[in-house]
């Protein structure tokens, strides 16, 4: 059970989150500095870098919930799925717990913003694709497991992972630089693109 004490970590936690992403997509990364996060909460800098190693660490911070829950939701698939399948239903699925856990601390309208903020920021971008690599080897042992493969004999898991985050990223991109500003947008997008994988791939691009 969560102690009071504990609770009260994770709204100061929460706090300073919130008060960074506003920050963040109102006046831009490079123009926030961590003193006017923390005075924004009330609290001093030392207080920010209890829960934080930096304004880098913050402003991916939601990102790196909603990854969590996704490699969560992907565990949780049931076993009969082919990975592919496994990992198409874990994000189309996962839509709404995932909204819950961005929601806990910010509207997902701020997050979706941050997000744009993140891909037009070199220095979150380039920590982003890193972690994304990290999380890519997470996923590919999961899919291994699964299927009771050696991913390290094997290289369907990673191949089919990379294949996924690949469409992911491109999704990503285009949503974030496009005109539909919306969780559903997203959503459409991010179906449409993983349906068009295999005709994508296989099919013949010449035309007549």
């Amino acid at each position: 059970m969560e102690t009071l004490r504990e609770r009260k970590k994770q709204r100061t936690r929460d706090a300073l989150l919130r008060a960074a992403v506003e920050l963040f997509t109102s006046r831009g990364y490079e123009r926030t500095t961590v003193d006017e996060i923390a005075d924004a909460v009330g609290v001093s800098q030392r207080t920010f870098f209890r829960y934080f190693d930096g304004k880098d660490e913050a402003a991916l911070a939601l990102v790196e919930m909603t990854v969590a829950r996704f490699v969560e939701a992907v565990r949780e698939r049931p076993s009969h799925e082919a990975p592919m399948q496994a990992l198409r239903q874990a994000v189309l699925d996962g839509w709404h717990s995932i909204n819950e856990v961005v929601e806990s601390v910010v509207p997902v309208e701020l997050y979706l913003r941050m997000y744009r903020v993140i891909e037009s920021t070199p220095v979150l971008l380039a920590a982003h694709l890193r972690r994304s690599v990290e999380v890519e080897e997470v996923l590919a042992r999961v899919i291994a497991g699964r299927e009771g493969l050696d991913v390290d004999a094997d290289p369907r898991p990673r191949l089919a992972v990379a294949v996924f985050s690949g469409v992911m990223r491109v999704t990503e991109r285009q949503w974030s630089t496009g005109a539909d500003f919306s969780l559903a947008g997203i959503r459409e997008l991010t179906s449409s693109y993983l349906d068009g994988v295999g005709p994508a791939l296989l099919g013949d691009w010449r035309t007549a």
